[in-house]
């Protein structure tokens, strides 16, 4: 297994901040500790792209706009306004979850235009699909991931990351669909190092928690093995 350092981890970490009871305060906290660490990123709602973008100005820290969160089931054209106004507002990624329903519909056809539809307001932006992988069937995860590998996007992500953490099982998996070029992102709550090294063995490329200073905290300085 790949050893890592602290600073190593840190820039394939998202931190994550998807409580709507967040506070601004809040916000200037996860964008000083993503400064503090390292991170490659933080994920906040909508109504924080501004702020977070204003406190990370000065630094090569992205600031991820979450779109359709938590649920996906809204109309494209909210979703794609949402990603217009996260743009506008200095977003540097965008990350949005699927309509879960058109894909159990089988309409693959809505979902294809969905996504195109934000890779074209993203205006370049990498945009990453959260797929929800374990409330869909086998034949819905091949579904999802061959539409978005045609639709201009550059990562899937697992869920949500609430109320459940990514397994090495489903990275594994979209890993196999999407193939070796595309961006898997793991999801999560979770702060231990087994757990994101085996994510990232199982074929991740990006890790997104809201346990990030955790996770890094239970990693030493130097390069170990777990």
């Amino acid at each position: 297994m790949k050893t890592y350092t602290r600073a190593e981890l840190a820039r394939l970490v998202d931190y994550m901040l998807t409580n709507p009871q967040a506070r601004a305060e809040d916000v200037a906290r996860v964008c000083g500790e993503a400064r503090e660490h390292g991170f490659h990123g933080v994920c906040v709602l909508g109504s924080r792209v501004e702020q977070a973008y204003a406190a990370l100005e000065d630094s090569d820290i992205k600031v991820t706009a979450l779109a359709g969160f938590p649920f996906g089931a809204m109309d494209s054209d909210v979703k794609r306004y949402e990603v217009e106004v996260a743009v506008d507002q200095g977003a540097h990624e965008i990350e949005m979850v699927i309509n879960i329903g058109r894909v159990k519909d089988g309409d693959s056809a809505y979902v294809l235009r969905e996504l195109r539809d934000i890779a074209e307001a993203a205006e370049e932006r990498p945009v990453k699909v959260i797929v929800e992988s374990l409330l869909l069937t086998a034949e819905e995860r091949r579904a999802v991931c061959a539409v978005a590998l045609d639709s201009g996007v550059q990562f899937v992500s697992t869920g949500s990351g609430l109320g459940r953490d990514a397994t090495p099982d489903e990275v594994r998996e979209l890993r196999e669909l999407v193939g070796k070029k595309f961006g898997v992102k793991a999801n999560g709550r979770f702060s231990h190092l087994g757990t994101a090294l085996a994510l990232l063995e199982a074929g991740a490329t990006r890790l997104g928690t809201t346990e990030a200073v955790a996770l890094l905290e239970t990693l030493p300085l130097t390069k170990v093995d777990s």
